[in-house]
């Protein structure tokens, strides 16, 4: 949830080895890829979503976040729900690739609608 547009919101990351590559910034709202100011090709979604492509994927390591209760930030993969944010106030996260043998998180509930996003790309 876009925490100043008060907008479902995603970031569309692909993985490759250890390292997250950031392609697109899909939402509800227009006004949200405005905010991300990412050079991009812009289109229209089925079901009314927007999608900003970026122009030049950024890859990084590690992906530092702060995660709140308004924003939500959750981890989704694999059509599997990973919160990451606290019940109150704030929490650092940092986001990295390493291969487990047990799982995390669970099926995604509402009010996060996956198919704007997983069928995006």
């Amino acid at each position: 949830m876009h925490s100043v547009y008060r907008a479902p919101s995603a970031e569309l990351f692909t993985v490759r080895g250890r390292r997250f590559t950031m392609r697109a910034v899909v939402s509800a709202s227009g006004g949200v890829l405005d905010y991300y100011a990412l050079d991009g090709v812009r289109s229209r979604l089925p079901g009314g979503g927007w999608m900003l492509r970026l122009a030049t994927p950024a890859t990084y390591d590690e992906l530092p976040l702060i995660a709140t209760p308004i924003g939500r930030r959750t981890l989704v993969a694999g059509g599997r729900c990973l919160p990451l944010y606290p019940a109150s106030g704030a929490r650092q996260v940092r986001l990295a690739v390493a291969l487990t043998a047990t799982g995390r998180g669970g099926p995604c509930p509402p009010p996060y609608n996956q198919s704007l996003f997983l069928n995006a790309m």
